[in-house]
């Protein structure tokens, strides 16, 4: 459960105004840069209020979730983005029902999701995640297998490899913050610099986006900056950090 917003419409334009500052103090297009709105632990109803304020981008940590999420929104234009932790038996229905996957790390997975992209659907947008300190419990393709891992992702026919992801040390200071951020923007540049021509940087959060959008962030995943604050719910892996 979590308190939602009253006014659904306007926390979304406050939120929106805030990436639209931060992105002009750093010198760029607002337009740049895509809201993900996390819905994590959200009340369908909840959810369906955002999209029909104009919120288009929705990240799902969980399957179910998704399936319940998307049951309730109907027809609704919405962008489809996975975000949690992918396994390799939940691969098929990720590569049937979402548009991208911000959390791919093995080799193995990304074999999978090509493998069962259906054919009439374009390849699935990908972003893979790099673990950028040494973090118990966090996923990620460390530094320096990262340009394997990225050549053999793109070279699958159903995937189109478009960037990184990030889940940075929780830092309070914005120059920490911006730290973490940076390095993930310079893993993108030294690939692009050898021939991939990768485009997107997934990496924000509620507590962090400013600093985000300061290094470059092209697609922000937040949850609780949007909706509410949320409770602990008794679900396995509720609470991890993809938010």
């Amino acid at each position: 459960m979590l308190t939602a917003p009253q006014n659904p419409a306007a926390n979304l334009a406050a939120v929106r105004g805030r990436i639209a500052a931060a992105a002009r103090a750093a010198g760029r297009d607002p337009a740049a840069i895509t809201l993900v709105g996390v819905a994590k632990a959200q009340a369908p109803a909840a959810l369906r209020a955002a999209v029909a304020a104009g919120l288009r981008d929705v990240g799902e940590n969980y399957l179910q979730e998704a399936r319940e999420h998307r049951a309730a929104l109907g027809g609704m234009p919405v962008c489809w983005h996975f975000i949690g932790a992918l396994q390799a038996n939940k691969t098929r229905p990720v590569a049937e029902l979402f548009d991208w996957v911000h959390t791919l790390d093995r080799l193995r997975i990304a074999e999978r999701l090509s493998a069962q992209r259906p054919a009439n659907l374009a390849p699935l947008e990908v972003c893979i995640q790099v673990r950028l300190a040494a973090e118990p419990g966090k996923a990620g393709v460390a530094p320096a297998e990262l340009p394997q891992l990225a050549a053999a992702v793109a070279a699958l026919p159903r995937l189109r490899l478009r960037g990184l992801m990030c889940l940075p040390p929780a830092e309070r200071e914005p120059a920490r913050q911006r730290q973490w951020f940076a390095a993930l923007r310079q893993l993108r540049d030294r690939l692009n610099d050898g021939g991939h021509r990768l485009d997107t940087l997934s990496m924000g959060m509620s507590d962090d986006f400013e600093a985000a959008v300061a290094e470059g962030a092209t697609h922000l995943r937040l949850g609780t900056v949007l909706f509410g604050a949320r409770r602990a719910a008794a679900r396995p892996g509720y609470n991890d950090p993809h938010v």
